[in-house]
């Protein structure tokens, strides 16, 4: 149990308050600070990451844990607001999701937040050995590997599409590099391996501007496009395990709830070489497409055709995926413990250090 020196629990407040992932990993018996965001807008900004309030609140709080949500603060922002938690001696906990922010086409204003936050930070936890290696190497601090756990469970009466391939394009967002390019070698993968390519894209989305032809593609008959309102939980689980296949189009990024959604259902997961998809999930296809190297549309076919015309993957384990959240649980417990003591509150809360947290 999380516990503190009075044998209370600990009070940890997250940025978000809510997400999936928070839900799988956070241990049940803490204290999580709100306040939650309000009703219909789950993605304002968290009032934990303004100094003021911060400054404000930091005795009600044993341990504030960064997760993702600061992307609009200026470099200065977030200078200050370290400043905030180090004066206040309120302990930071980051879970290193992205290296390379999927939301930005520039890597410098992500990087510089993350040289602030884990130059202070009391933990330090990621979610793949690549991406730890990399910490390690970029920014000198040791980061405790806790693989992400399962986000969802099959539904029942859903059967995948017989060789059906998904290409989502969301809402082209900054990483997703050609997409028309990508659309054509994705479809020239499908045809070699007896599939069928269907494209989602949001409703926020210009066709016409952003993916000339793609409609007349769709026209023509040589593929199915799909144009909606972003899926919720429920619709994105019923997609994935709709398909056989689903390609991540991405010209940079680190990490994929996506992809675990796919482990989870049994859908086979085609990524790209940039950040450690590859490390996720041993039954990942990968293709080279990254900053370096640019997109090899030759190898992304290959990589579509190859998925399909391997045996299909099984959904993953029940009783494994329980026991690796329990595993994430119990290391967040070990980590806000020892990060109370490191973060100079020992004499409130004393917790057990674990070798693997922090510098």
């Amino acid at each position: 149990m999380a516990t503190g020196l009075t044998g209370r629990a600990l009070r940890v407040a997250t940025v978000p308050y809510a997400h999936p992932y928070l839900e799988a990993v956070l241990p049940p018996d803490l204290v999580r600070v709100g306040p939650p965001p309000p009703a219909g807008d789950p993605w304002a900004p968290s009032p934990w990451l303004d100094p003021r309030y911060l400054t404000a609140h930091a005795d009600e709080v044993d341990v504030v844990h960064l997760h993702f949500g600061y992307d609009a603060l200026s470099e200065a922002a977030m200078t200050a607001w370290a400043a905030a938690a180090r004066a206040h001696e309120v302990p930071v906990v980051v879970t290193v999701h992205d290296l390379r922010n999927p939301h930005h086409a520039t890597p410098e204003r992500h990087t510089a937040h993350l040289r602030t936050l884990l130059g202070d930070a009391a933990g330090v936890l990621t979610l793949t050995p690549g991406a730890a290696a990399e910490i390690r190497t970029t920014f000198g601090r040791a980061a405790r590997v806790v693989p992400h756990p399962a986000l969802v469970r099959p539904q029942p009466g859903t059967d995948h599409g017989p060789g059906r391939v998904g290409l989502h394009l969301k809402s082209l967002r900054p990483n997703t590099g050609e997409p028309m390019v990508i659309v054509a070698a994705v479809l020239a993968g499908a045809t070699a391996g007896g599939g069928r390519l269907q494209v989602d894209v949001h409703d926020d989305v210009d066709l016409a501007g952003r993916l000339p032809g793609l409609t007349a593609l769709a026209g023509d008959g040589a593929l199915d496009l799909m144009v909606h309102a972003r899926f919720d939980d429920h619709d994105l689980v019923a997609y994935l395990q709709g398909l056989a296949v689903s390609v991540l189009p991405y010209r940079f990024g680190t990490h994929s709830g996506w992809l675990e959604a796919g482990h989870d259902v049994g859908t086979r997961i085609v990524a790209p070489s940039c950040g450690y998809y590859a490390d996720q999930w041993d039954d990942v296809a990968t293709y080279t497409h990254d900053e370096e190297h640019g997109l090899d549309a030759d190898s992304l076919s290959r990589a579509v055709t190859d998925a399909l015309t391997r045996p299909a993957p099984a959904a993953a384990d029940p009783r494994a995926r329980a026991a690796q959240r329990q595993a994430a649980r119990d290391a967040h417990t070990e980590t806000y413990a020892a990060a109370v003591d490191r973060g100079g509150r020992g004499t409130r809360s004393r917790g057990v250090p674990h070798p693997e947290v922090g510098a």
